[in-house]
């Protein structure tokens, strides 16, 4: 009895495939000048796998054919004498390299199965890896995913070209360890690099090696990820340690590896993921290739499990707690590597936004916390406590200081002392050797989760010194009830906030507990983002943009911030 097949699904994929791959095929001689090495191998396994296909608009297509043949000569010469690729900010790189020989060694299997007509594409797909692999099976790595997608290279090349050399720097790499934490976290903690990377890398592994320990990692991942999803169809990346941790990152690359397990496992919340995310449509031309190499992905998907509601979450390892219901998704967030590293850095977590809110097409994107304390820029957690199911603890104490004159055995006749960092700044001053008086000042958020919002009591003790609360809304609607400041910026000073986008509506109401009076809208000078002088020293700023709220004043504060969203109830 043959087996099922959603029908749907694959001409889907096969569409998607088309719409690139069509126009290369119309002109099949035309030299793709100026394409990097990594889209020049996706397009031969895009044309590959559309000439094979046969819902494709390709199949069997000569002018398929000749058009991977023109790239494939094409990526030939961008190959070094040493089989890497040339271009790109990674000089003479493994892993870069790795990405190509991966859609290299995928197209060389896609064309090794299709007869003659692709016998010299087969061939030079297979000089091309030839000449890649020495490096490949030498070479290094400089972020975490780059080990996995080195692994799974080795492990293709060793598929089609076997040698025992390939499998044992595979296992070399793998004896460290997959780098996924107890909540099924991956350490760059990135939806980017898991969708794109760790995850495809790994399930690729698991198949070839037999390995079902690696296959375990995948479903962790994304049994984890299953609580990250967002309404609007993103996934949440405020504790990613990578470049997405700045924006929204979709489901849709999730679409494969929530698909196959689903199918695999007959899980029906993955089935529900899959679904989530083919929902905007299919548009990865990828796609077709894994549905030619992986028949398993064009089965149809078990029924959908439907999500229970309300929800909530705390991933302890990433600092990170959501709480969904049919009215509000809340996300509360105190992980941010760079209070333990007292610096930004490319692969530390960085994003000072503790919260964020959706209500439907109302949407609070960030809630940030400016103190004016010795340009160190926005608060952010260096700890996150779990008080109770659903309450929570932000808390971060910062540290500055004066300096006395050194020692006298610590005293340089010529005046000329060593240069040193002491954390927020650096001189030729030699402060580790001086006796220092602090000032301090501890900031404390106070989290309660609730099915329609969030309750905030924020503490800011210490000096006096200005500080503003930021919040950011999606833009599409209009704050009601705060003062317009100009620049797409608001000021709230009493009184509540309502900002709506059609029915969906979220209000904020501070209040205060100690302290002096809220500032008011002519203070431009608090009511404001500071990013710190990590950025401003070299003109950069991780603002946000949006319609910007801001509640402002100078500490020591507290003060109260009830946020409610506010949704027409579900249809029956």
């Amino acid at each position: 009895m043959p087996t099922p097949l959603d029908h749907e699904f694959v001409r889907a994929v096969a569409r998607a495939a088309d719409r690139p791959a069509a126009p290369l095929a119309a002109g099949p001689d035309e030299e793709p000048a100026g394409v990097a090495h990594r889209a020049l191998a996706r397009r031969v396994k895009t044309l590959v796998a559309a000439y094979r296909s046969p819902d494709s608009a390709l199949h069997g297509s000569a002018h398929a054919v000749a058009a991977s043949m023109t790239h494939v000569r094409a990526l030939r010469a961008a190959q070094t004498a040493t089989g890497l690729f040339a271009g790109g900010d990674n000089v003479q790189s493994p892993p870069d390299s790795a990405f190509t020989v991966n859609d290299v060694c995928d197209a060389h299997v896609l064309a090794a199965g299709a007869g003659p007509e692709l016998r010299h594409v087969t061939d030079a797909l297979a000089e091309i890896a030839g000449a890649a692999t020495g490096s490949l099976l030498t070479g290094g790595v400089h972020t975490p995913n780059h080990r996995w997608e080195l692994c799974a290279a080795l492990a293709r090349l060793h598929r089609s070209f076997p040698d025992d050399r390939l499998l044992a720097r595979v296992e070399e790499w793998l004896a460290e360890g997959i780098d996924i934490d107890a909540e099924g976290l991956y350490s760059e903690r990135s939806a980017n690099y898991a969708a794109h990377v760790s995850n495809p890398s790994l399930l690729l592994l698991a198949d070839v090696l037999g390995r079902t320990d690696l296959l375990d990692a995948v479903e962790r991942n994304l049994a984890t990820t299953l609580d990250l999803i967002r309404p609007d169809g993103t996934v949440e990346t405020v504790h990613s340690r990578r470049q997405d941790q700045h924006h929204p990152f979709p489901l849709a690359p999730y679409l494969p590896h929530y698909r196959l397990l689903a199918i695999r496992t007959g899980r029906g919340d993955f089935s529900r993921a899959a679904r989530l995310a083919a929902a905007g449509g299919i548009d990865d031309p990828d796609l077709l290739a894994q549905t030619l190499l992986t028949p398993d992905l064009c089965r149809p998907l078990p029924e959908p499990a439907a999500p229970t509601l309300p929800r909530h979450r705390y991933l302890a390892t990433a600092r990170l707690a959501a709480r969904a219901s049919t009215t509000a998704h809340t996300v509360v967030y105190g992980g941010s590597d760079v209070p333990e590293h007292r610096r930004i850095r490319s692969g530390l977590a960085c994003n000072p936004t503790f919260l964020r809110l959706f209500a439907g097409d109302a949407v609070l994107d960030a809630v940030r916390l400016s103190r004016g304390f010795f340009d160190l820029g926005p608060f952010r957690a260096a700890g996150m406590q779990r008080l109770a199911d659903n309450r929570y603890r932000l808390a971060e104490t910062l540290t500055a200081a004066y300096y006395q004159p050194l020692p006298p055995d610590r005293r340089q006749g010529d005046g000329v002392h060593r240069m040193a960092d002491e954390g927020r700044f650096s001189a030729a001053m030699a402060f580790p050797d001086r006796p220092r008086d602090e000032v301090t000042q501890t900031t404390r958020v106070d989290v309660d989760l609730r099915d329609d919002g969030a309750d905030l009591r924020i503490d800011i003790s210490g000096p006096r010194v200005p500080w503003a609360l930021e919040l950011t809304f999606r833009p599409g609607g209009v704050p009601d009830g705060a003062v317009p400041i100009g620049d797409a910026r608001w000021c709230l000073t009493s009184g509540p906030m309502t900002y709506r986008v059609g029915e969906d509506e979220i209000r904020v109401e501070v209040g205060v507990e100690a302290g002096e009076p809220l500032a008011g809208p002519d203070r431009s000078d608090v009511l404001r983002y500071d990013p710190g002088e990590e950025y401003t020293v070299v003109g950069g700023t991780d603002a946000t943009t949006g319609n910007r709220v801001y509640v402002g004043g100078q500490g020591p504060q507290t003060l109260t911030v009830a946020l409610r969203a506010h949704r027409p109830a579900p249809a029956v």
